[in-house]
């Protein structure tokens, strides 16, 4: 007999050879009840189960030589679409075939119909003070730029006239008028000193101010009308502009005492920075602070 244990619970007790192979057996048929068992889905649980779908076979016959992705032709309308349809609704601007200049002169305001330019039926540009322009004249300048030409002219002829005995200072009134836009860049670009005085019409626009003065070039400048009011002050502004800021006009001018007090700063300079120092910063900027492998070129760098 042998001592074993039955896994029920109960104290161990000595069996036969039958009696152990009884149990083993029944044991055997448990296990494989439970396996089978196992096995089986469980339908109470949930009704729905995945499908499969068979394998489909694939095709290994071989392809065709012409059978390329360019032999497939996209559609006409990819390869070449056609113009799109205009939107009936927008607004589609006519060319310019003519510009006028207002009249301010009149009264009231109207269209010039002598300071105007239209193209005509051979495609000739027509001036109605000037008549036909040549194409050297036309080519390149905007149709409404060429409305114009009556003021630049004139500007033309003031600027020749005031610098006939050549380069000076050309104080321009009305700097923002068609002849006066003309007149300053005419000038400025000649070689003189332009101080454009913009009118009241525009001197409350500061960008206007600013544009103006753009184009009087240095030493030119461009003032609203209101300062050219204050006589004095802009007297001055022509003056220095023209000639230049002379010390001997002013009221406490001292050639002497300039010269003394030049002198002065010119030996406290020198002593402050003498020569044999690389540059002329304070001393305490001459203390070198850095690695000790920049200590060689710290010198070179000071003097650079």
């Amino acid at each position: 007999s042998l001592e074993i244990w039955i896994l029920d619970g109960t104290p161990p007790k000595h069996r036969t050879a039958d009696e152990m192979a009884s149990t083993y057996a029944t044991s055997l048929r448990a296990a494989a009840r439970l396996a089978r068992s196992s096995r089986r889905p469980n339908v109470a649980s949930s009704g729905r189960c995945l499908g499969t779908k068979a394998r489909e076979s694939i095709n290994f016959e071989p392809i065709p030589p012409n059978h390329t992705i360019d032999s497939v032709k996209p559609p006409k309308h990819w390869a070449s679409p056609g113009e799109a349809e205009p939107d009936p609704n927008a607004y589609v601007r006519k060319p310019v075939t003519s510009a006028h200049i207002i009249d301010l002169s009149a009264d009231p305001p109207r269209v010039s119909a002598r300071d105007s330019v239209a193209i005509g039926p051979t495609g000739s540009v027509q001036h109605g003070r000037y008549g036909e322009l040549g194409p050297d004249i036309a080519a390149g300048i905007p149709l409404e730029y060429l409305a114009l030409l009556r003021p630049a002219a004139e500007a033309v002829a003031a600027v020749k006239a005031a610098t006939a005995k050549g380069a000076g200072t050309v104080l321009v009134y009305g700097a923002t008028q068609p002849a006066g836009l003309a007149a300053v860049q005419l000038a400025s670009t000649s070689g003189n000193a332009v101080v454009a005085v913009v009118g009241g019409e525009h001197s409350g626009n500061d960008e206007m101010v600013d544009v103006v003065k753009g184009m009087a070039t240095e030493p030119g400048t461009a003032v609203a009308e209101e300062y050219a009011l204050v006589k004095g002050a802009f007297r001055d502004l022509v003056g220095k502009t023209s000639t230049g800021d002379d010390p001997s006009t002013w009221g406490d001018h001292d050639a002497d005492a300039f010269l003394e007090d030049f002198k002065t700063n010119l030996l406290d300079y020198t002593a402050a920075y003498p020569d044999n120092l690389p540059a002329a910063v304070s001393k305490d900027k001459l203390l070198f602070a850095g690695k000790e492998k920049d200590r060689k070129n710290f010198r070179a760098n000071m003097d650079a």
